[in-house]
């Protein structure tokens, strides 16, 4: 599949991946391709559409993201993770970066697990429970918080906010349509940080990645 995804794009997106990267990201394909026969992880059964709508897009962000978190390590919660995207291609080209997929379905939670073993991904944790259950364990913990279509982007603030540092970062990953989920977005809790568009080789599917952060309140 190597010839697929250079074909594809990744080269385009300048992330100079690794042989072993490419093999990890391919193995990751290949295990949710697997899965999906039987668990129904995600909707896009097709390969070359899986490599497209789900690697690239998931890898998309990581130039945005390298911009913003200049931290050695950063902590980073993926809430409704579902096949692990896009967290695990994330954690598979940046090894340094601690990334937590939180999940509440469990054949998902499974799937996710079994990949986290199979590439030996150390940079990884797994948890089987819902967003506003890990807010309440690990709260303010989060150098960064990031979704791909989990649910509204007020929805995604709400339950991102108990999780985040107080400097903490939010990447939403949306659709063009996305000024009008800003538009019911609190500028008084929130402030928009970067409003980039994705690029996306060779598909005429249009993303933007947001980023936030929590809007210090006055102690006076």
């Amino acid at each position: 599949m190597t010839d697929t995804l250079l074909g594809l794009g990744i080269e385009e997106l300048g992330l100079d991946l690794s042989e072993n990267q490419v093999a990890d990201l391919e193995l990751f394909l290949e295990e949710m391709g697997r899965w999906n026969k039987v668990h129904n992880l995600t909707a896009i059964e097709n390969e070359q559409d899986s490599v497209r709508l789900h690697l690239i897009d998931s890898i998309a962000v990581l130039p945005v993201l390298r911009q913003f978190l200049t931290m050695p390590s950063p902590k980073i919660a993926d809430l409704g993770s579902g096949g692990g995207l896009p967290a695990i291609p994330i954690a598979i080209l940046q090894s340094q970066w601690r990334l937590t997929l939180i999940e509440a379905v469990r054949k998902k939670t499974a799937f996710l697990q079994h990949v986290r073993g199979k590439l030996k991904l150390k940079n990884v944790e797994v948890l089987s429970d819902r967003v506003e259950n890990v807010a309440l364990q690990q709260s303010n913990q989060f150098d960064a918080v990031i979704s791909r279509a989990f649910t509204s982007l007020a929805r995604f603030l709400d339950l991102s906010l108990p999780l985040l540092k107080p400097d903490g970062l939010v990447f939403a990953m949306k659709s063009k349509r996305a000024d009008e989920e800003m538009a019911e977005v609190s500028k008084e809790n929130w402030r928009l940080l970067a409003d980039e568009a994705l690029f996306i080789p060779n598909t005429g599917v249009e993303r933007r990645l947001l980023v936030l952060t929590p809007v210090r309140k006055s102690s006076s």
